[in-house]
């Protein structure tokens, strides 16, 4: 009998099952992360074409990751999460191709930019096949029952790879030079695509495929609560190192240690929290965490203030994903959990893709303290969203509950 066909798996086989599954979201992020630190200077000095170019080169990426979420929801339904997974990954090695095709074409700036966004283009597909697949391929060996325990140790993997990319990324540029951050990119991924090949798929789920805009409908109010919560996350990962320098104050990068540790203890130590509570009562407290830690954020007068913030932060941000994704996913039938996975977490591209531009106002407007506080006033309103969305789930189980009783009610 498959796992996915188990109800009584317990927790620690379902995360033996899970772990090698996200293995291939970690190789993926990995590679994300390797020319975060890289690329902005390579087109801003050896490229010569300035900052705004430099920026835009690097979030290319993003709006590629979030036009493709779509297609990605619909590889994992019909083509299986397996194939979805191994698309994203060649995707990921192409993007790498590229990359180093780039940086030898560095004596040509405008042919170099190009192929440079081509290959961000390739790596933000990638990222939403192997991303939104690789949850898939973990709920369908595990079952329904540990969709949150899949998406969180999703996460992990993803912000865990992320951390350790920047910093190999670095030491691989300055030690061999750009290129080789393709070259290690096309290693990673033909590693990754040769690995997900040995692993066994998980049957298709058939039955009812419901339309990419009504998912999308069904799934709004969830991501609009992610959104709301995703903003700590982009205010401390985008503007943090400048809040710091704006005060005078050294060590930004142990405020962005503290937020991704707690993130991953959060992860860990919580994991059946959803299960056992429910993903909205989950999500309240949550939100209610990031908004006290945005809050001492933007008051704090020392760096230790600012790193309990950051912590909090963390802490908080943790399980907002997985706590209100599996509430979305429950909301659809089996055979279109993947266009509702990939449907709210377009939510969380477009708030990163936001947040950027309206926290840099916010900053240049009232200074970067309250770049938190307006993070915090989303943390706020995503949590009464919350509360929202938990009566009304009430509600309709009350009147559901209640049409079971009298059956004479339920038929008129």
């Amino acid at each position: 009998m498959s796992a996915a066909a188990s109800p009584a798996l317990s927790d620690r086989a379902a995360t033996a099952q899970i772990v090698p599954i996200v293995f291939f979201t970690f190789i993926c992020y990995l590679i994300i992360g390797l020319p975060l630190p890289v690329l902005p200077g390579f087109v801003q000095s050896e490229l010569g074409l300035g900052s705004v170019l430099a920026g835009a080169a690097v979030s290319v990426q993003y709006a590629a990751t979030l036009f493709s979420r779509a297609h990605a929801g619909r590889f994992s339904d019909t083509l299986g999460p397996k194939r979805t997974v191994g698309i994203g990954l060649a995707a990921c090695g192409l993007s790498g191709a590229l990359l180093a095709a780039a940086v030898a074409c560095r004596a040509w700036p405008a042919v170099s930019l190009c192929v440079m966004v081509a290959s961000r283009f390739a790596l933000g597909f990638g990222e939403s096949c192997v991303g939104t697949g690789a949850i898939l391929w973990g709920i369908g060996r595990v079952g329904a029952t540990h969709n949150a325990r899949v998406i969180s140790w999703n996460g992990i993997a993803t912000y865990g790879a992320l951390a350790i990319g920047a910093p190999v990324g670095a030491t691989l540029a300055h030690a061999l030079g750009p290129w080789s951050l393709g070259v290690a990119t096309v290693a990673l991924a033909a590693i990754g695509y040769v690995l997900a090949r040995r692993l066994e798929a998980v049957p298709l789920v058939h039955g009812e495929r419901m339309g990419y805009a009504s998912v999308f409908v069904r799934v709004l109010p969830h991501g609009v609560g992610l959104a709301l919560g995703t903003a700590g996350f982009g205010s401390i990962a985008t503007f943090i190192a400048l809040y710091y320098a704006a005060r005078g104050w050294s060590h930004a990068a142990l405020a962005l240690t503290l937020f991704g540790s707690f993130f991953v203890g959060a992860r860990l130590l919580f994991a059946n929290a959803i299960r056992t509570y429910g993903g909205f009562r989950v999500a309240l407290v949550s939100f209610a965490f990031e908004c006290a830690g945005l809050v001492t954020l933007w008051l704090a007068g020392a760096p230790s203030a600012a790193l309990v913030g950051a912590a909090v932060t963390g802490f908080g941000f943790a399980l907002v994903f997985p706590s209100l994704g599996v509430e979305a996913v429950e909301l659809v039938p089996p055979a279109s959990r993947g266009a509702a996975l990939a449907a709210y977490s377009v939510f969380f591209d477009l708030s990163l893709g936001i947040m950027g531009p309206l926290a840099g106002y916010v900053a240049g407007a009232f200074g970067y303290p309250s770049v938190f506080l307006v993070a915090a006033v989303g943390a706020a309103a995503a949590a009464l969203l919350s509360i929202s969305l938990y009566l009304r789930q009430t509600r309709s189980r009350a009147v559901v509950s209640r049409g079971a009783l009298d059956p004479s009610r339920s038929a008129q």
